[in-house]
């Protein structure tokens, strides 16, 4: 199914007199980073597809100062915030979903403190909830009896308890969901967070990303599935590094459910 990519802006929205259910706020791994631009058109067109309407910031979309913060540069970090708090309160937007748990934690967590009071969601939360209600309808396809792995993004899984909803779509297309041996709460960082994806690593014995790898290598699966860009960049980075790219996908939760749909 072709399905025609449809992203206003929310000022184009608000131009003809319409008002979004959402604000997809993109992220600047989602805008910038060639990989992660694939999550940010799957999570679109599954949008599209469920007949929400949505929309986007555009240019006036900002970082959210997360590397900032977890940098230790507070100050740059609230300088960031509240320049897009203003620009959402000025939209008057109340609900939020996102594809980058960073975003997610940031715009959940540490916005309201400074103003800006949102409704937001993390993507694979907005998937299962428009399954729940029919929106969606997925079968197995593409992927069913598939071996496949999730790997918890920290800012999703520790952070905020978000562990179901991708296990759950991931059960949706019939595919066979394997765990990795720290896994949930007990959940192993791919090695991006806390600004550590912008610089190189200290000196040790072995990347947390190829760790990471080889742990879910050891399950066999045809799936590396994961809901965070970062994630992405890290899991496929181990992957390349095992010379196994020919054999595993390392997918977002949104491809997988895109691609299951034939969108």
């Amino acid at each position: 199914m072709d399905i025609q990519l449809k992203v206003p802006t929310i000022a184009e929205m608000l131009a003809i007199g319409e008002v979004p259910e959402i604000l997809f706020w993109v992220g600047c791994m989602g805008s910038f980073d060639e990989r992660a631009q694939k999550i940010t058109k799957a999570t679109a067109k599954i949008l599209n597809y469920a007949n929400i309407k949505f929309a986007v910031l555009g240019t006036e979309e900002s970082c959210t100062g997360d590397p900032a913060k977890r940098a230790g540069n507070e100050f740059l970090f609230q300088m960031m915030a509240m320049t897009n708090i203003a620009v959402l309160n000025g939209y008057e937007v109340k609900k939020i979903v996102t594809a980058c748990p960073h975003c997610y934690n940031t715009l959940k967590n540490e916005y309201p403190e400074l103003g800006g009071n949102y409704e937001v969601l993390h993507h694979s939360e907005l998937i299962q909830s428009l399954i729940n209600e029919g929106k969606l309808k997925v079968e197995g396809g593409t992927y069913k009896g598939n071996k496949i792995t999730f790997h918890d993004p920290c800012y999703l899984g520790r952070a905020n308890d978000v562990y179901e909803a991708p296990r759950t779509i991931i059960e949706k297309l019939d595919a066979e969901l394997v765990e990795m041996k720290r896994s949930r709460a007990k959940g192993l960082c791919c090695g991006a967070g806390g600004g550590q994806m912008f610089k190189e690593p200290e000196k040790g014995n072995k990347d947390i990303n190829i760790e990471r790898t080889e742990e879910a290598l050891e399950l066999n699966p045809k799936i590396i599935a994961t809901g965070c860009p970062f994630c992405m960049t890290m899991m496929t980075d181990g992957i390349k590094n095992k010379n196994k790219e020919e054999d595993i996908k390392v997918l977002d939760i949104a491809e997988l459910i895109a691609n299951a749909l034939e969108l």
